[in-house]
């Protein structure tokens, strides 16, 4: 019996963009396809088979430790940056202040799907969901700097909402208006949460 179970949840990709190795802030650079290899997308900050640990894994690593880098990409949903945005008071959110990887639109409840999750395009390119990506200060700078007022407001209106964090399982083009097929583990919730 397979251990990841194919869903009907399908997902748009309707914004692309990559954090430039270069990086003076957080802000990622808009792209219209970029090919997925196993370390991510070629030139962009998060890329790697490994990382340095920061302080999202510091109760299991010193922080600095080399580790399998399983945030290659940050994945938020059109829905949710949408939410955030009503709650911080700005018409839309821009991606780009996030250091946004993928946006995609179309499966509810984003930010929860199961963790080790698929998301598979139809060319069989296929990101494996880590986990939520909490919610950080880099991102509420970056808002406040283009809606003076509206920036500090970010951290507690994303939490739920900040999307996951991913890395290629199969590597493959992805390009924006793609389809892609969530598959999830075929395991029940852990009784003791």
């Amino acid at each position: 019996m397979p251990e990841l179970v194919p869903t009907d949840h399908h997902a748009k990709i309707v914004w692309m963009g990559k954090v430039p190795q270069d990086r003076p802030n957080i802000r990622s650079e808009a792209i219209k396809e970029a090919f997925a290899s196993y370390a991510g997308f070629e030139g962009a900050y998060h890329a790697g088979l490994t990382r340095l640990s920061c302080v999202r894994v510091k109760s299991q690593h010193p922080e600095g430790t080399e580790i399998r880098n399983v945030r290659q990409f940050s994945i938020v949903s059109a829905e949710e940056l949408a939410a955030i945005a009503a709650v911080i008071g700005v018409e839309t959110l821009d991606p780009v202040l996030l250091g946004a990887s993928i946006v995609v639109e179309g499966i509810d409840d984003f930010t929860h799907v199961p963790p080790n999750s698929r998301l598979q395009a139809t060319n069989g390119a296929t990101i494996v969901v880590d986990m939520q990506n909490g919610p950080c200060n880099f991102p509420a700078r970056e808002i406040e700097k283009e809606t003076p007022g509206h920036g500090k407001g970010f951290k507690a209106a994303a939490k739920n909402r900040r999307g996951v964090c991913g890395w290629v399982e199969r590597e493959g083009l992805l390009r924006v208006g793609d389809t892609l097929r969530l598959h999830i583990p075929g395991q029940r919730a852990w009784k003791h949460i």
